[in-house]
């Protein structure tokens, strides 16, 4: 059993505690008090159960045969263990689900030096006040008027009129 209990995933308190929203506090201490007495409760117990002195209930029952027909039955009673059949798909899971925050974390990278680019573009521009139309043109090119599409802006063609 004591093997068993090294084998199970300890739980990193100080990162749990710090994902935890401040108006769920509370149940967060309450989960992490509940936690820590069953850990002590399970580690104050035996690695193995108390033997059964059977020797004891020979003496103290009287029907005969009945304590050895028990001790028989008990020591052919076999509890088979339950197989774990979660660990390795939440293997995978967790590994997708790293893969994936590392592509966002490649892809936030990305977007931030594209937005520092823009940050920079946008320091080392004129100030508006300062600026002239064909400034304004050259500093954003989609603010350029299409002469081709709009020849008379912001004037209508007197045949709409």
């Amino acid at each position: 059993m004591a093997g068993r209990r090294m084998s199970l995933k300890a739980i990193d308190w100080l990162a749990f505690a710090e994902r935890v929203p401040p108006n769920q506090k509370g149940m967060f201490n309450a989960l992490k008090t509940r936690s820590d007495a069953i850990a002590a409760k399970l580690a104050s117990l035996p690695e193995t159960p108390a033997a059964i002195d059977w020797s004891k209930y020979r003496k103290a029952v009287a029907a005969s045969g009945m304590v050895d027909e028990f001790e028989k039955k008990f020591s052919a009673l076999s509890i088979p263990e339950p197989v774990d059949t979660q660990t390795s798909s939440i293997n995978t899971q967790e590994a997708e689900a790293n893969k994936a925050v590392l592509a966002y974390i490649e892809q936030s990278q990305a977007r931030i030096a594209h937005y520092e680019k823009e940050l920079e573009k946008f320091k080392n521009m004129i100030p508006f006040d300062q600026m002239t139309i064909e400034d304004l043109n050259e500093a954003f090119p989609e603010t350029k008027l299409d002469k081709v599409k709009y020849p008379y802006w912001p004037h209508k063609p007197i045949s709409e009129l």
